[in-house]
C-alpha cells in the first residue's frame, strides 16, 4: 500500500520541480503530507527550514506541485493536517 503513495509522491515532485523553472510561484500550490523525509519545501512546525523532515508524508510538511495537482494525489491535502 506504501508504494502507490511514494510513486505518486515521487511523480508530483518530479512534475513541480520540472515546471518550476517554467511557471511562476501563482501557477503552484503547497501540497501537504506528500514530500519524501528530507524533501519539504519549507518550514514546519516541527522542522526549521526546507530539507528537514525526517520522514515520508510528514503531515504538515509540504511541497509546491502546479495548481490542481495536490487533489488528485491519494492522501495529498491542501491545508495540513494536524
Amino acid at each position: 500500500m506504501k508504494a502507490p503513495l511514494i510513486l505518486a509522491s515521487a511523480a508530483a515532485a518530479a512534475i513541480a520541480m520540472a515546471q518550476a523553472t517554467t511557471v511562476s510561484a501563482a501557477d503552484n500550490e503547497k501540497c501537504y503530507g506528500i514530500s519524501a523525509a528530507g524533501r519539504n519545501d519549507c518550514q514546519t512546525a516541527s522542522n526549521s527550514c526546507a530539507g528537514t523532515t525526517t520522514k515520508d508524508r510528514q503531515v504538515d510538511a509540504w511541497i509546491y506541485v502546479p495548481k490542481g495537482t495536490c487533489e488528485k494525489i491519494a492522501g495529498a491535502s491542501l491545508q495540513p493536517k494536524v
